[in-house]
Formats: structure tokens, sequence, C-alpha cells
């Protein structure tokens, strides 16, 4: 059911605004918690795989072994999210990251650990966030008012992403100064307290998803509905193509460019905390933007983030290397918040985590394959060579998806569907439509939704 929006208003004697409830206050604040350990974490893995002994291969292995299980489990996480309670699923994954975190923390605090323990347990941390994301996203979608989607999109990823600053930042000078062990504990603490939160969650005022016809079939419906839509799965196979590439830049080679030319990990904690000051620029800019053909202008902004793998390639210095960071934030911020909305007012609520977990899905296949073979590839090509050829990929396959007419055709509506849930009542009704990287996110690589 849709009708026109009223126009937003804040009641009299609220500090919020009419489309922040209670819900999307709690997914915010939680998502913060989470971000500051989670970009500490990152810094820390692969810090801890060079004091074990391991190299660029190494690396790769414990990247791939984080994004596989992602992979795989993504779309049953999809089709879970849309049969029991979101926030169940959501709770449930915060804890097996926080004992998955908790015991490889013990393990390098320890001294001495093995890749294949590291493997083992950043696969459960996978695992975790294959559940978590496509029930987050539609937890998210499922707490705002529509027609004011987009500038609570941009809010959600401001703090999302400001919480990515300080958390690469203190990742960064946190392993330099105390070591990877103590950032990963942190992480641990962060998800305990991110999985309280979030269990807090009122889904009273959402409709209960009506029985269905099993698993298969729910994967069945979620796929129909996202390849009946050309401009869906056509930027979904472009950011195959872009977050695999991404994975293996920032998990691999940004890395071992950092520790050979610019001094170690704290360089390359200010470079990520300087893309995450960029991610929150642009969701300042998308607070006040709403652009009329969202998706065209948003691939647009697509094209920059190819600028870090090229700097890395040449390489530029640190300052060169914070800036080209810096642009990419910005820009990939423009299309998320444009992505985001066009979800939100294409997909059925009740169809919306499926619909996410084949994004996902699509969005995340390839990182397993690019980390796992960005270490031979250095070996093969050299490493100035594979950054310059991720960088070409990037704009090859981003120029490719402007073909497609739905991505260019796409526009705004000036009203949005309107359903009873997951937010505070409030003057204006609340809608809803059910949320990586913003962001949310897979961890470790750039994603459209935070």
């Amino acid at each position: 059911m849709t009708r026109p929006a009223a126009a937003p208003r804040t009641p009299l004697g609220s500090r919020r605004p009419d489309w922040a409830g209670r819900n999307y206050v709690l997914l915010t604040a939680a998502t913060v918690v989470t971000n500051l350990g989670t970009h500490g974490a990152l810094i820390a893995t692969t810090w801890a795989v060079f004091e074990a002994g391991g190299d660029a291969g190494d690396v790769g292995l414990v990247a791939m072994a984080r994004f596989l299980p992602l992979v795989l489990f993504l779309l049953i996480g999809g089709a879970l999210a849309d049969r029991v309670p979101r926030h169940r699923v959501m709770v449930a994954a915060n804890t097996l990251n926080c004992v998955s975190q908790a015991a490889f923390a013990a393990l390098v605090l320890a001294g001495e650990p093995r890749i294949w323990q590291m493997m083992v347990l950043t696969a459960l941390c996978g695992t975790g966030q294959a559940f978590f994301n496509p029930a987050a996203e539609g937890m998210l979608m499922a707490s705002v008012s529509g027609e004011q989607a987009s500038r609570a999109f941009a809010v959600y990823r401001m703090a999302m992403h400001g919480a990515t600053i300080g958390g690469a930042a203190l990742g960064g000078a946190l392993v330099a100064f105390v070591g990877p062990g103590w950032v990963l504990l942190i992480d641990a603490i962060a998800f305990a307290v991110a999985g309280g939160m979030r269990a807090f969650l009122d889904v009273r005022g959402i409709p209960e998803r009506a029985p269905g016809g099993g698993l298969f079939a729910d994967l069945r419906e979620g796929w129909h509905e996202f390849v009946g839509r050309p401009w869906l799965w056509s930027i979904v196979a472009q950011f195959s193509v872009v977050v695999g590439l991404i994975g293996a830049v920032e998990s691999v080679y940004g890395p071992l460019v950092a520790r050979a030319e610019l001094g170690g990990a704290r360089p390359w904690g200010i470079a990520l905390a300087a893309y995450g000051v960029g991610t929150l620029a642009g969701a300042v800019l998308m607070t006040r933007w709403k652009p009329r053909r969202m998706l065209f202008v948003g691939t647009l902004f697509v094209f920059p983030i190819a600028l870090p793998s090229a700097a890395l390639a040449v390489p530029l210095d640190a300052a060169g290397l914070t800036a080209a960071m810096f642009v990419s934030g910005v820009a990939i911020e423009v299309f998320g918040v444009s992505w985001m909305t066009a979800m939100h007012q294409e997909i059925p609520e009740e169809k919306l985590s499926r619909v996410s977990a084949y994004d996902w899905f699509g969005s995340t296949a390839l990182l397993p394959l690019t980390t796992a073979l960005a270490g031979p590839a250095e070996s093969a090509f050299g490493r100035s060579e594979a950054l310059w050829g991720a960088a070409a990929l990037m704009v090859l396959v981003t120029a490719l998806v402007l073909l497609v007419p739905d991505v260019r055709n796409l526009t705004r509506r000036t009203h949005t569907k309107e359903i009873a849930g997951g937010a505070d009542p409030a003057p204006v009704p609340a809608a809803a439509t059910g949320t990586g990287p913003a962001s949310a996110d897979a961890e470790g690589a750039v994603r459209r939704n935070g």
C-alpha cells in the first residue's frame, strides 16, 4: 500500500527526527560498537599472520578462510531471516563472532599461533557474518520511514563510518604498541556488547511471515525476484568483480605495500581511516543530495574506487595513498546510499532478506578466489602489475554496467511503500522493507551497504 508521504517533522520535545525510532537508534548504536572493534581487528589479523612467520600467500589464505563460509552460507542466512525474527538471527551471529574472536585473541596472546588455527577461527567469524548480514540489512530497512529513507540510511552510514575512522586508526596504533592479540580481544568484547543491544530490538509491530513452502521454495522465490530486475543483477555482477579485487587489495597488497614501502601498520591504519573520513563526508553529502536517477549517478561514482589500487601500484607515498583512499570513500558512499534507497523502494518487505542474500552472495562470490590468488598473482606478474590490473578491471566492469538501461533510467519516486513495524509510533507512519560494504559490510572489503 502506498500513499504520498507527509512532510517530515520532529515532534515537540523530541531530540531525534521522527524517522529515527527506537529500533533505528539501537541498530545504529550497535553498528558503531562493532565497527570500532572490527576495523581494528582486520589490521590485527594481518599482522598476527606476519608475526607468526606468514607471507603474502598465508595472508591470502586466512582472508579466504573468512570469505569462503560467508559466500557458502549467505543464501541460507537470507532465507532464515525471512522466516524467523531477524533480531534473533543477528544476536546468534554476534555470539558466534564474539566466541571466535575471543578464541583467536587467546591463541595470539598465548604465542606461536599456526596458520591453520587462524584459518579455522576466521572461518567461524565469516560464518557468523553470513547469517548476520541479510538479517541486519532487512532489519535496518524495517526501521525507517519511507519518505526519509535516503536521509536515514545516510545518517546510519555516517555513524558507521565515523566508527570506522576511529576503529582503523586506533587498531593500527594498538597493533603497533600492544600487539594484535589485544586488538582481537577488544573486537570480541565489541561483539558481545552489540549483541546485547540488538537483543532489545522491538519486532512486535512487524507482521508475522506467512507459512512458506520450505527453505528451497523461499530461495527460489527470492531468486525470481532477483533475476527479474536487470538493474539489480547487473550491479551485483559488477560488484562481484569490484569487491573481489578490493578484498585482495585491502587484505593482501595494501598491508604488504605498507610494510615494504610506508613503514608498517600505522600508515596503513591511517589510510584506512582516511577512507572512513571519505565515507563520512559522502554520507553528509547524501543527507542533502537526492539525485533523481539514483543508480546512474551512483554508478558514475564507482569509478574512483579504483584509485587506491593505482596508488599502491605506483606506489605513492603515505600522503598520496591517504588522499586516494579518502576520494574512494566519498565515491562509494554516494553509491551506497543510492543503492540502499533503490532496494528500499523496489523490493517487497517480505522478500528483502532473501534478495539481500543474493546481493551479498553475488557481491562476495569471488572474494575467496581473489584473496587466495593474490599471493600467486604477485609472484607471477609482480605486485605493481597485479595492482594495475585490478584497477583496470574495476573501471571496465563499471563502464559495462552503464550500458544497462534500467541502471541509467531507474528514478526516485516521490512516495514509497509503507509498512507497520520497526520504529516508534510517530506522526509519519513507519515504513519498512524487510543492510555490507555497508558497511554494513563484508569485513575487509568495500561494500555498497556498509
